[in-house]
């Protein structure tokens, strides 16, 4: 071709595009994964409806893998959202949605569209997931429930929000001084969401989940079993809440360095101070063992906390810790045990005992021996 045509051709092919264009000829449709991602922001933009009476914010999936299958595709993707006025970051779970390609208007027959979203494989399901959910809104607490009485969940409500300023009284460091709690509709459906077989939690009134560390932790939820909390009496799950409700203001401080028996102990010593039950009454299991001369040689280990263990072990491994900081902050002072727990997260336990205490940790665990057959014996 002559220079003179090709520059010819250079001209005219703009044009000749603009014409094909509004003839019906459309540009080439974007590749199946673009068109999935496009579906899925669409459907995400608001929470589901039947999701109104949660204070949800910040509701967003991001698609991290598509998979086609023909007309179908399924979406891997990560929810985030915040509860409104409880959490400070997002909270996350994995999601794996199903589309379908339909004949929307104008779509050519391959519009795509989100026709079912569950827990990714392996991912632990959200409480919604579970059924209906019912709200009860304390005065500084939310309390989430399926399939329990709206008696239940107000009475919960009502301990949760007595919780919460006892927790404050024991731990004065800032945190947000309101809880979540979840009430699933059995041990079964407790277990599920926290990913677990239902034998670890079977007995136990209720847990916390949340990241420990000082950034935000969006996910902290005390977790309710049922049948566990139904057989406490009034004071027990008082007892309970409080304890869990502890763990969500000490959340921040609490780290990887932070032994159990402190962590365990001083919620317990949250939930227990002030009250009329004394270390006989309060810690029956420990007690019956050291009468049977059985005294502990050392603080609890992590490991004995372990859920799903010998149930004997672990509540004599609960008692022992809540009477170590029972008697630190007898000998040493309110403030000296608040020290302790928030020095244990940052350094090296013999650094915070000698620090908060000025003492170390032998030297502890004699004084902690010593009450144990004073009190228990």
């Amino acid at each position: 071709m002559d220079p003179v045509r090709r520059a010819l051709v250079r001209l005219l092919l703009p044009a000749l595009c603009v014409l094909v264009a509004a003839a019906g000829c459309a540009a080439p449709a974007p590749p199946v994964d673009a068109q999935v991602r496009r579906a899925v922001a669409g459907w995400a933009a608001a929470p589901p409806a039947r999701l109104a009476a949660i204070p949800l914010e910040g509701w967003s999936y991001e698609v991290t893998s598509v998979r086609r299958e023909g007309d179908r595709a399924h979406a891997h993707a990560e929810l985030r959202y915040r509860l409104a006025g409880y959490d400070t970051a997002p909270a996350g779970s994995a999601r794996e949605l199903t589309l379908t390609r339909g004949g929307g208007a104008g779509s050519g027959g391959t519009a795509w569209r989100v026709t079912a979203d569950g827990p990714a494989p392996g991912a632990p399901p959200q409480l919604w997931d579970q059924g209906e959910v019912a709200v009860v809104r304390g005065a500084r607490s939310l309390v989430l429930g399926v399939g329990q009485s709206p008696q239940t969940l107000s009475d919960i409500a009502a301990e949760a929000d007595r919780a919460v300023p006892a927790a404050s009284a024991a731990w004065p460091g800032p945190w947000a001084g309101r809880v979540v709690v979840l009430v699933p509709a059995g041990l079964d459906a407790m277990a599920a969401l926290l990913g677990r077989p239902a034998d670890a939690y079977r007995g136990m009134g209720a847990v916390t989940t949340g990241a420990t560390g000082g950034g935000p932790a969006p996910a902290d939820r005390v977790v309710v079993n049922p049948e566990g909390y139904a057989q406490l009496s009034s004071a027990g799950r008082q007892i309970v809440l409080t304890h869990e409700t502890t763990h969500v203001a000490t959340r921040t401080a609490t780290t990887a360095r932070t032994p159990q028996w402190l962590s365990e102990g001083f919620a317990d010593w949250a939930a227990y101070r002030g009250g009329p039950l004394g270390p006989a009454e309060a810690a029956p299991t420990l007690a019956r063992a050291v009468r049977l001369g059985d005294l502990p040689a050392a603080l609890p280990e992590d490991a004995a906390f372990a859920f799903g263990g010998d149930p004997d072990a672990m509540a004599r491994a609960y008692e022992g810790a809540w009477l170590a900081c029972r008697l630190i902050a007898a000998r040493w002072g309110d403030a000296a045990l608040v020290r302790l727990y928030g020095l244990a997260g940052r350094e090296p336990l013999p650094a915070a005992l000698d620090q908060a205490l000025t003492t170390d940790l032998p030297a502890l665990t004699q004084a902690w021996r010593q009450a144990l057959r004073e009190e228990l014996g």
